[in-house]
């Protein structure tokens, strides 16, 4: 989870429509042409429609570490948002498949200032949850109770002000750093529980396509919390290949807000 160097550009679209177009061709129906490198409005089936019959349940105090009962849900989150590409590339995977995803903010990263006009409209069909990992990235520990709060607040203005939500009750500390001082500030502020992960993409770092995969092979199943980045370039050359292992294990992606009530 920690920042990056900051990548400015564009996903390649030849790129991402050939990631995803590499699990349409396993033989997903309704898709009757072939992707190439020509910028379609929508290249793929919208292969995840929104979850169906849901009963959203009590956010608890505490730590959120997986989703609550037995389920087949599945809930990837991604963090920070370093890399522009990256992030722009993760809002056309959702609004091209109707993937749901819960994206942990930090609104010093111009990535979502840069696709707002990619992203809020995901955000205001409900697809998609913009939740608070500070302003900064800063490790709460370390700080006093007034930083604290001066991290949360500025993020919440940002998303205010960009998606017009404060992005409650949903906090993710930086690097997963938190203590019992940091929890009590935090539910001061609105944020109860504290959002970890039970998986990870394993791309906190700059790592190959293949561990990605690998990772999202391991983790991704059902009831899980799991845990990407907005940060390095890897993810984007395998966004196909993660949404064909959700299709296959029969996993329903759902993001926090549909979870739990807020």
């Amino acid at each position: 989870m920690a920042p990056a160097r900051t990548y400015r550009g564009h996903v390649d679209r030849r790129l991402f429509l050939t990631s995803v177009a590499a699990m349409v061709a396993t033989g997903l129906a309704g898709c009757d042409r072939e992707a190439t490198g020509a910028a379609a409005p929508t290249a793929t089936p919208r292969i995840f429609g929104a979850p169906q019959g849901l009963t959203k349940v009590a956010l608890p105090h505490g730590t959120l570490y997986q989703l609550p009962g037995k389920t087949n849900q599945i809930a990837l989150t991604v963090d920070d948002g370093t890399n522009a590409a990256v992030v722009e590339g993760y809002a056309r995977l959702c609004r091209d498949t109707g993937l749901r995803l819960t994206f942990f903010c930090n609104g010093v990263n111009r990535s979502w200032t840069e696709h707002a006009g990619l992203l809020r409209p995901l955000h205001d069909d409900n697809q998609i949850f913009l939740a608070n990992h500070t302003w900064s990235h800063a490790s709460l520990v370390k700080l006093s109770a007034q930083q604290i709060a001066d991290q949360v607040q500025r993020n919440e203005a940002f998303l205010k002000k960009t998606y017009g939500t404060l992005g409650r009750p949903f906090m993710r500390p930086p690097y997963g750093y938190t203590n019992d001082r940091v929890a009590a500030r935090l539910t001061d502020l609105g944020y109860p529980a504290q959002t970890m992960w039970l998986g990870t993409l394993g791309d906190s770092s700059a790592v190959q396509p293949a561990t990605v995969v690998a990772s999202a092979e391991k983790w991704l199943r059902p009831g899980r919390i799991v845990i990407g980045h907005a940060n390095h370039p890897a993810v984007t050359k395998v966004y196909g290949q993660l949404v064909e292992i959700i299709r296959s294990r029969k996993l329903v992606p759902v993001h926090l807000g549909d979870v739990y009530a807020v």
